[in-house]
């Protein structure tokens, strides 16, 4: 959440910044707050600011906070469990995404748009650990879990790879798809999402429009 109000605050500022600016660089600029799944059964959220420049060009800063099965999960893997009923918690790693990412726009209508980027995250991340051991029956009430599990964190470098569909119903509000793809040595997530996007649109308006 602390990142979210962040990147809100980055936004308000640089629209600001725009709105007392005669001549701009900047032909759109908006906050994104989106959602999806990813692999390894993953969910995640979304949150960033994307501006189109001059010449088509896009820049965008972006924070992503995603939760997913580890990709070392052994295929053999059973939770703990209490009278049957009464599962342990899976195994599951949060990762933070903080993104840098440029690349190109391509208009499909008045209304919509495409964009491509590319670029760098840093990357704070869980890592699991898995030790195979017996399973154990205390009395008749819990069994534990075919392994042991060690949790570490990480951070590091990653590769990001962005692409969007856009689409602005309001000259300041728009609905938007796209996926993403981040490439690292801890554990690397691909996902879709579904998004909301506010700001500054710059669509051209109708000769019938008012």
């Amino acid at each position: 959440m602390k990142q979210v109000i962040i990147l809100a605050l980055l936004f308000a500022f640089a629209t600001v910044a725009f709105s007392q600016t005669k001549e701009t660089s900047i032909k759109k600029i908006y906050l994104q707050l989106a959602s999806g799944a990813s692999n390894k059964n993953g969910t995640f959220i979304e949150a960033g600011i994307q501006s189109v420049l001059k010449n088509n060009w896009v820049a965008s800063v972006s924070y992503h906070s995603i939760e997913m099965n580890p990709q070392n999960l052994p295929a053999d893997y059973k939770s703990g469990y209490t009278l049957l009923f009464f599962r342990d918690v899976f195994p599951s790693v949060n990762m933070h995404l903080f993104s840098f990412t440029g690349g190109k726009f391509f208009e499909a209508g008045r209304k919509t748009w495409f964009t491509t980027e590319a670029g760098f995250s840093f990357v704070n991340s869980e890592k699991m650990s898995f030790t195979k051991q017996a399973v154990v029956t205390d009395g008749y009430f819990y069994t534990s879990s075919n392994y042991t599990v060690k949790k570490e964190k990480k951070t590091t470098i990653g590769g990001m790879l962005k692409a969007d569909f856009n689409w602005a119903f309001l000259p300041y509000a728009g609905l938007g798809a796209g996926a993403f793809a981040n490439f690292n040595s801890i554990q690397s997530p691909v996902g879709f999402q579904l998004k909301v996007i506010i700001g500054w649109m710059n669509y051209k308006k109708k000769r019938s429009d008012f």
